[in-house]
């Protein structure tokens, strides 16, 4: 994996670094995390998630996708908010996309790759943390109006397609108001009853392809409020891909 450089459109916004190839999960002998971003100020997590994976980069490689809203918290307003084409810089990192990534500047052509079909092939795991109530409600929805939910529109949801079953963890992120709507209870009941990973205990046959992690219980909130909704600890997040990915950690190393 050569040295990465942003590049932007007329707009401004990262179109990748210099990935410009999709070696299809299973073909190269890396694995390969796409992390989705969406409009929540949990985004600003992205950024330790990267740097927690980094004692895995000999055999990892990561493609980030931001929406409009996600990059509104990565401006470079703070510390802890660093501009989203600084992580293009973060090892592991092989290229970040945004909307204009697919949609422009340049008009398709017939031939052309296809980005939410090249991404979702490439992908081993898909990845949304933080998953915004908006993305969560479109999600269920089946709703395809940027890159993220395009990928999600388009995942092989039983591995009938590309030839393998692949998983996708979404990671709820909001105001406890929000959380506790009864309109959030029924959109998570359909990700985890309707399209939730099971395995059958006979059989050890394995159906369904999201798997939700949970937000924190109690915490005091971005916007003041203290209680649920929070996204689950960045840290537990990092665990989980390293688990599902089948990452060893080697004894001493720091997330």
């Amino acid at each position: 994996m050569g040295e990465t450089e942003g590049k932007r459109n007329d707009s401004g916004q990262v179109l990748r670094g210099n990935a410009t190839e999709f070696p299809p999960s299973g073909t190269d002998d890396r694995l390969h995390l796409l992390l989705v971003a969406t409009g929540s100020v949990a985004a600003i997590k992205i950024p330790n998630i990267i740097k927690a994976l980094a004692p895995h980069t000999h055999k990892l490689s990561i493609r980030l996708i931001l929406t409009t809203n996600a990059k509104h918290f990565l401006g470079g307003q703070a510390t802890e908010q660093p501009h989203y084409t600084s992580l293009l810089s973060y090892p592991g990192v092989e290229a970040i996309y945004d909307d204009a990534s697919e949609w422009g500047p340049e008009p398709w052509r017939r031939g052309g790759p296809v980005l939410h079909i090249e991404l979702r092939r490439w992908a081993d795991i898909m990845v949304i943390a933080p998953l915004s109530a908006n993305s969560l409600a479109k999600l269920v929805n089946g709703m395809s109006d940027n890159l993220a939910l395009s990928v999600c529109r388009a995942w092989d949801t039983d591995g009938q397609v590309d030839g393998q079953r692949k998983r996708m963890l979404v990671a709820p992120a909001m105001n406890t108001a929000m959380w506790r709507h009864p309109v959030t209870e029924r959109q998570i009941r359909v990700l985890e009853e309707d399209w939730g990973v099971r395995t059958n205990e006979e059989t050890g046959e394995e159906t369904g392809w999201i798997e939700v992690l949970q937000p924190q219980a109690t915490k005091l909130l971005a916007c003041g409020d203290l209680g649920s909704g929070a996204m689950m600890e960045w840290s537990e997040i990092v665990k989980i891909i390293e688990a599902r990915l089948g990452l060893e950690r080697s004894e001493g190393s720091e997330g």
